[in-house]
């Protein structure tokens, strides 16, 4: 799949196809009778499945830019975590949405992304049940995929008319914090949507506003918000500025996701 002639065009091709070796890796336990979770010691939930799609990640990863460090979900838990003061790293969530894979809805994904100067610059969503690639170049633009079809740019649209369509988070969330949040706007449409494809959602022009209330890590949103960035949007905390990354502890704040505005 060719999207871009830049520079980083063998980034994007090479987490294309590491993305899809993943989720093959995903499918065939989530396929199988192993699709099971046992508890981490943050309380949630893991499964032989992330452990997988990691294996892939960080192997092919390696390969494809010696040097840069690789900040990944399940290594960290176990606390490994390299040296990122340099600013310049991989943010990689194996399996986003592990709730999502084990009610069999399809809505999880394998997130991959850049991080320069605490930014992402570059980033890669795959949902594997959906056949669904998402990349975003922050600068360049952000591209769709669907199954062997062609790569189609994608792009935020500006809040229609009728109002805004929220995006909520199917498994995760403060309800009463999002209503005061949305008190006084107009909105047309709520959706709910798992994983990280919330932010594809906005990425894709068929959403407008995420706002997340609780807990979420670095690894959870980097790749969505470098392809809604890439893509014309944003993300921000409530005092309107960036999401950031490489924070002590890879905790993120609340943070809201917008389309074009």
């Amino acid at each position: 799949m060719t999207v871009s002639s830049s520079p980083d065009a063998a980034l994007l091709t090479g987490l294309e196809r590491i993305c899809r070796e993943a989720g093959a890796a995903i499918l065939r336990i989530y396929e199988s009778a192993d699709a099971s979770a046992s508890t981490k010691a943050d309380g949630s939930p893991v499964t032989a499945a992330d452990d997988a799609a990691e294996a892939v990640i960080l192997d092919r990863l390696t390969a494809l830019s010696s040097g840069v460090p690789i900040v990944s979900e399940e290594r960290a838990a176990a606390g490994d975590i390299p040296d990122i003061s340099a600013g310049r790293f991989w943010l990689v969530d194996p399996l986003d949405g592990t709730r999502e894979f084990l009610n069999r809805n399809g809505e999880f994904t394998v997130n991959i992304a850049l991080i320069e100067d605490r930014r992402p610059v570059l980033g890669a969503v795959y949902a594997p049940v959906l056949s669904t690639l998402y990349l975003g170049r922050v600068g360049e633009g952000a591209w769709r995929a669907v199954g062997d079809d062609p790569a189609v740019p994608i792009a935020a649209r500006a809040v229609p008319d009728a109002g805004l369509t929220v995006v909520a988070s199917r498994s995760h969330g403060d309800r009463q914090a999002l209503a005061d949040y949305l008190a006084g706007r107009t909105v047309a449409a709520e959706r709910q949507v798992g994983s990280s494809l919330k932010f594809c959602v906005l990425a894709e022009g068929a959403a407008d506003l995420y706002p997340r209330f609780g807990r979420t890590m670095e690894w959870d949103t980097a790749a969505g918000d470098a392809v809604l960035r890439a893509a014309g949007g944003a993300v921000e905390t409530l005092d309107r500025q960036p999401l950031l990354y490489g924070k002590p502890g890879l905790d993120n704040p609340v943070f809201i996701a917008f389309g074009r505005r």
